[in-house]
């Protein structure tokens, strides 16, 4: 497909939402490396983290094929203003139920993103998002196997997995914050749009939720954590970033 440039720019701007979700969360998931309450559990955080972080460079080589900065001065170099990612991937871990609900609301929002950019115009990310989508099938699987193991397990468990998920529900709500560009991406078939794909989410947790008898936030309290699209994000994230680009600014012309 063809871009104005225009258009380029709003394909832009919505790559790099969805590669800053990957990278951020990747990186979370990584902090558990060695600190995972069990060895399987341990095992499976890095290597979610591991996919999460190879996807992002992906895209980011995507955007550095339309004209952007290499995707190592992009992952690395910008403050936190000039990051997309919704507020959900860039909060510390918490205990491990909060990183285990925050993985399963993600992972649900970014199985069906990928299964809708499948059909995208935009050719390269379509191939992309098939490949994608194979790879976090696992990544969804892993945690509805937890959330239901640990949502019936007992009181103690209960009890702290209905408390993650309400911690998490308006977190995870910010994912589908609507951009100034969304009529173009839906015009241009790109992208349908954020709301579609909420709706979706909505759809496909519920069940999930249901059989590990948690309950989804009533509606009346649902107030969507947004922001982050448009680079307004908490205070955890700028740490983040000058922890994970430490190692690469010591010296950008390096070769590894």
């Amino acid at each position: 497909m063809s871009l104005s440039p225009g258009e380029l720019k709003d394909v832009k701007e919505f790559l790099y939402k969805i590669a800053d979700d990957q990278l951020i969360i990747g990186h979370r998931n990584s902090e558990w490396t060695g600190l995972g309450p069990t060895l399987e559990e341990d095992i499976a955080f890095s290597s979610i983290a591991q996919d999460k972080i190879g996807q992002s460079q992906h895209i980011y080589e995507l955007l550095h094929a339309m004209g952007e900065k290499h995707p190592d001065t992009t992952a690395f170099t910008r403050n936190a203003a000039d990051f997309r990612c919704s507020h959900l991937t860039e909060y510390p871990n918490g205990e491990y139920e909060f990183s285990l609900m925050r993985n399963f609301l993600f992972n649900h929002s970014e199985h069906i993103r990928f299964g809708m950019l499948s059909t995208s115009s935009v050719e390269q990310l379509a191939k992309l998002a098939k490949k994608y989508r194979g790879e976090i099938k696992y990544h969804v699987m892993h945690s509805d196997t937890w959330v239901k193991q640990l949502g019936r397990a007992n009181e103690e468990s209960h009890m702290r997995m209905q408390k993650a998920l309400n911690d998490t529900f308006n977190l995870a709500l910010g994912i589908f914050e609507e951009s100034d560009f969304a009529e173009a991406l839906r015009e241009t078939k790109v992208f349908e749009g954020e709301q579609v794909l909420q709706n979706k989410w909505l759809e496909e947790i519920s069940p999930i939720l249901d059989s590990a008898s948690l309950v989804i936030p009533n509606k009346n309290s649902w107030a969507p954590a947004y922001g982050g699209r448009k680079g307004q994000h908490t205070e955890y994230l700028q740490p983040l970033i000058e922890e994970m680009g430490a190692v690469f600014r010591l010296d950008p012309n390096a070769e590894w």
